[in-house]
């Protein structure tokens, strides 16, 4: 029979390493270790000669494992029966066997699944140069991590952002280390999940990382289970994890679009609204929130030239006809409801800039940005957006350009303006001349809106359409029938 065992040598570390290569064992599939009806590979790792060797799986040791020697590190790959295009695979980061489910649902889609005891140190990354290099799995592995294992995962992870396909955490634990370079996960644009128990003890962990990722224009989701604490981990129905695990290794990136400079950076928006319902699978009700549950859309800043201050473009799956787009200088949030509608009608959503050393916009930095857009084959009326105070300040390029606009839109609008001569709300008739419509969405308790919305209403002399949510005040910005707004606005461009 031909030997178990070839010994090679690993130029890049300049060590030894005697490997077990499950490709060279003709031992029958009976006398192969088992892990849940998969093939298992166990081998230690030395802590001091960073050697691999192959070790034999105990029968006391069943589905689980035991403790390594002193001075080594346990390691363990299981193979699918069939490996999947890419050969993915998933990293465990702790707690082996424990609430195993998802990977056994993955092995039964093709991945390879590893483990390695304790913390990431320098054998983390020599076994994964072993799987990647000599087992010839992918490049980049994706981690599921309970608990500790969640903190390994975001170690390792932010250490190596440039490996990872996803992070599955669940009631994870956290390094401030870990936390403050979450930005190069973010920056390599890694889909993270985070499940959670609602009384975990260590819930915050998750919206610490939430908030660093979500700024930094990372694609977090969550799930949250109503009433459960540290424990159970998992889920019941492992779908849910194998299919984001699944999903994020098979995405490929949408091409950069056309009408972008060379320069320009990419990041994700996406709904934050939480969505309650019941599980069965799981007996509990759960929250739900993220672009996992939601969808995503692609999103690139930038600055053309003569302009101080990024543009931001927010990119429809598919653009509309006619290339219809939203003018905003407030940049829209997982909140911004309205905008999500019209991305989901095809239309652009453009943040124009507003520069540092400025008290609002300039108004020729806007007309640059607009010469840019529409010679791109952006439409020349765009629909002008803003909420709040910042309404204003589209009103105001608006009242300069009103041959130029499809309509306005102001969401509890205060019609002022930092930089204007004379305030918008005194100077409406350019606007009514050329017959741009206003629509207003505002709270009946926002106590801007007799002032404001109100006053403008007796002012406008051109089509106005007032929509009034009676129970909302100036917060939530987004109106309460938010289809309902789009719809308005789209009338407004045919």
């Amino acid at each position: 029979m031909e030997s178990k065992f070839k010994l090679m040598k690993w130029t890049a570390l300049g060590v030894l390493f005697l490997v077990f290569c499950p490709c060279h064992a003709q031992e029958s599939q009976s006398e192969k270790p088992q892990w849940h009806g998969f093939d298992r590979y166990d081998y230690v790792i030395s802590e001091t000669t960073l050697q691999i060797m192959p070790v034999k799986v105990t029968p006391q040791e069943g589905n689980g494992v035991k403790a390594p020697e002193k001075g080594t590190r346990r390691c363990i790959v299981v193979a699918p029966r069939q490996a999947a295009d890419g050969k993915p695979w998933s990293w465990r980061g702790c707690y082996w066997d424990h609430a195993p489910q998802a990977e056994i649902e993955l092995l039964k889609r093709g991945y390879h699944i590893a483990y390695i005891t304790t913390d990431p140190d320098e054998t983390w990354d020599v076994w994964y140069n072993f799987l990647v290099e000599e087992y010839g799995l992918s490049p980049k592995p994706a981690f599921i991590g309970m608990s500790r294992g969640g903190s390994n995962s975001y170690t390792w992870g932010t250490t190596h952002p440039d490996k990872v396909s996803a992070i599955c955490a669940d009631n994870p634990g956290l390094s401030h280390t870990s936390l403050m370079k979450m930005d190069l996960l973010a920056a390599n644009d890694v889909p993270i999940l985070n499940i959670c128990g609602s009384i975990d003890p260590i819930l915050h962990n998750t919206y610490a990382i939430q908030s660093l990722y979500h700024a930094n224009g990372g694609r977090f989701s969550v799930l949250v289970k109503d009433g459960t604490a540290h424990h159970p981990h998992s889920l019941s129905n492992p779908n849910i994890i194998a299919d984001f695990i699944e999903q994020s290794f098979k995405e490929k990136p949408q091409e950069k679009p056309a009408f972008l400079p060379e320069r320009a950076r990419k990041s994700n928006f996406y709904s934050t609204k939480v969505k309650y319902e019941y599980a069965p699978s799981e007996k509990v009700w759960i929250s739900t929130w993220g672009p996992y549950f939601t969808g995503n859309y692609d999103s690139y800043s930038f600055s053309p030239e003569g302009v101080e201050g990024a543009v931001t473009v927010y990119i429809p799956e598919q653009a509309a006809a006619g290339n219809p787009w939203v003018f905003r200088c407030d940049r829209p949030d997982g909140h911004s409801a309205v905008d999500l509608e019209l991305l989901a009608k095809g239309f652009h959503i453009v943040v124009g800039p507003v520069p540092y050393n400025a008290d609002g916009p300039i108004l020729k930095h806007w007309d640059i940005v607009y010469e840019y857009l529409v010679g791109k084959g952006f439409s020349p009326k765009p629909v002008l957006a803003g909420r709040g105070a910042a309404a204003g300040e589209v009103y105001v390029w608006a009242i300069e350009n009103p041959g130029k606009v499809a309509c306005i839109y102001g969401e509890n609008p205060i019609l002022r303006s930092s930089l204007a001569k004379v305030q918008p709300i005194d100077n409406l008739k350019p606007l009514a001349s050329a017959k741009v419509p206003l629509i207003h969405a505002c709270g009946g308790l926002d106590p801007n809106l007799k002032t404001q919305t109100g006053e403008v209403k007796k002012r406008y002399a051109g089509k106005m359409t007032v929509v009034v949510d009676s129970g909302r005040g100036h917060y939530p910005l987004e109106p309460d029938d938010p289809a309902k707004i789009a719809g308005l606005i789209l009338q407004t461009i045919k």
